[in-house]
């Protein structure tokens, strides 16, 4: 399996990428490594990586000169800009704790986080010095920095580096503590494409800062291999502005790439800016009809599985003409097994539990270090691994059996006009349960069409759909939105609504 990642590099590259695992290490390696090489760009302005470092020591000799003291909890809020980057860079490679905040958070929201997580400092871009104001902490501009600059702090890849909320698609969000020697594992297996790789690529950064694949896969992997990060203060104009980009590589959520095609669609794949050549896609399903049109735009589209405990990236795929709708094969150095159904994992790429929640670790973290991911799987014979479903979303048929509602699901995508869909158990008038299905189309196919012909082409695909299906699987309602899902910050369907 390892050599499925490995032998995508040639030797040379292969040898100089080598596993980092803290960020102090990593951010003095890229920095003499790639120092001339352009690091981070907000469309107008470019640095340099030895300039981004310079930066970079100055706010640790800031940040020092706080009264902090080791491992003490930091929290950003900005957009996605190269200020709250290098402020990340230096909250970790100092010794401190970061914690990206959403950059939507209302002022309650975020007094309610500083105090839950004992921020001891907040580090606000200009735009968002009024909302973080009322901060139970101190509050900073993002901007500021020390005259001088301070060193590298000294740090085990044990410890604490980073906090990320997650919560999937159901649950309150928790706070998911991620060790030096995750986030860098991470991004290392970010760095495996089947392309020359160290100091060629432009990447245009399309993810909030504060979600953990905005961070590994589509930043550190960025700076990992030599590569120039690219964006606006806000996701809509970096989109807006891919023709003056003109990126290589991706890092997207399938929402973003469904939007990305809409706009090829509008536009021509000049949109894209003509240099795109792949992106890596993961974080929610990657429907075969988005993969088969980016190719037609003569973009690779490479899918992923991974959670925020696993520091992003456990799976990826590269073949995925041949397997649509896998996630892959396993990246290196990580155990897998599976227990029951559910996929568990273990290495360098495991958090260290849930900030101040002892009972939900223990319940996804084990005492020898397996995570429970709660996902079911199954793997081929060629070791390629399938989402199968969710153990929390099972649904109790009437013969006792469980399914899960994603299996159901699976078939409704191979509908090219359907977008999304959502599953769920309801109950009759009776109090017997039935399975439902919630349906969004692709509504630029159905320009014009009168509503009731659009339900009616839905309901002929359940029909279809539920003749494959044993009869206790079937869908028995069917409902045809017009509105899209809520969504996750990562554009996930929201199961609880």
């Amino acid at each position: 399996m390892k050599d499925y990642f490995k032998s995508m590099l040639s030797a040379e590259e292969l040898e100089q990428l080598k596993y980092i695992p803290t960020l102090p290490e990593f951010v003095e390696w890229i920095g003499e490594k790639w120092q001339d090489l352009p690091a981070l760009s907000n469309t107008v302005d470019t640095i340099t990586y030895a300039q981004m470092c310079d930066i970079i020591a100055r706010k640790r000799a800031l940040l020092n000169g706080l009264g902090l003291e080791k491992g003490d909890t930091v929290a950003v809020l900005d957009g996605t800009t190269p200020e709250a980057v290098e402020m990340f860079l230096a909250i970790t490679s100092a010794g401190y704790v970061a914690l990206m905040l959403p950059s939507q958070l209302p002022a309650p929201a975020i007094a309610g986080c500083c105090m839950k997580f004992r921020v001891k400092a907040l580090f606000a871009g200009r735009d968002y010095m009024e909302v973080a104001s009322g901060a139970p902490c101190k509050v900073l501009d993002i901007n500021d920095c020390a005259d001088e600059a301070a060193p590298v702090a000294t740090v085990d890849k044990n410890d604490p580096a980073a906090i990320f909320f997650t919560g999937g698609t159901t649950g309150a969000p928790k706070g998911a503590i991620l060790p030096h020697r995750a986030l860098m594992r991470g991004a290392l297996n970010g760095a495996y494409a089947p392309t020359p790789r160290l100091g060629c690529h432009v990447y245009a950064h399309v993810l909030p800062l504060s979600h953990v694949f905005g961070i590994i896969c589509s930043t550190l992997t960025v700076l990992y291999i030599g590569a120039q990060w690219t964006a606006c203060a806000n996701i809509k104009d970096t989109i807006s502005k891919m023709p003056v980009i003109r990126p290589t590589c991706m890092v997207a959520v399938p929402g973003i790439c469904e939007i990305l095609s809409g706009l090829v669609k509008m536009y021509s794949p000049k949109f894209l800016g003509g240099r795109l050549r792949y992106i890596i896609s993961g974080a929610a399903n990657v429907p075969p009809k988005l993969i088969a049109e980016f190719d037609s735009f003569g973009v690779q589209l490479f899918e992923g599985y991974g959670m925020t405990e696993g520091a992003n990236l456990t799976s990826g795929n590269i073949d995925v003409k041949e397997r649509p709708t896998s996630v892959g094969k396993i990246y290196p150095e990580q155990e897998t097994k599976v227990v029951d159904g559910e996929l568990w994992f273990r290495g360098d790429n495991t958090f260290l539990g849930y900030y101040g929640e002892p009972e939900k670790t223990a319940g996804t973290l084990t005492e020898d270090g397996w995570v429970r991911t709660g996902d079911l799987v199954r793997f081929d014979e060629d070791g390629y691994m399938y989402i199968v479903g969710r153990i929390k979303n099972l649904i109790i048929l009437s013969n006792g059996e469980n399914v899960s509602p994603e299996s159901i699901e699976e078939p409704f995508y191979s509908c090219d006009k359907l977008r999304d869909c959502l599953v769920r158990e309801e109950k009759d008038a009776d109090g017997r349960g039935l399975i439902a299905i919630e349906i969004y189309p692709r509504m630029e196919e159905f320009a014009g069409t009168p509503w009731e012909e659009v339900e009616k082409y839905f309901q002929g695909v359940v029909d279809e759909v539920n003749a494959k299906l044993p009869s206790t699987h079937r869908v028995m309602k069917v409902a045809v939105r017009k509105e899209d899902f809520k969504r996750s910050g990562a554009m996930k369907v929201l199961r609880n609504q």
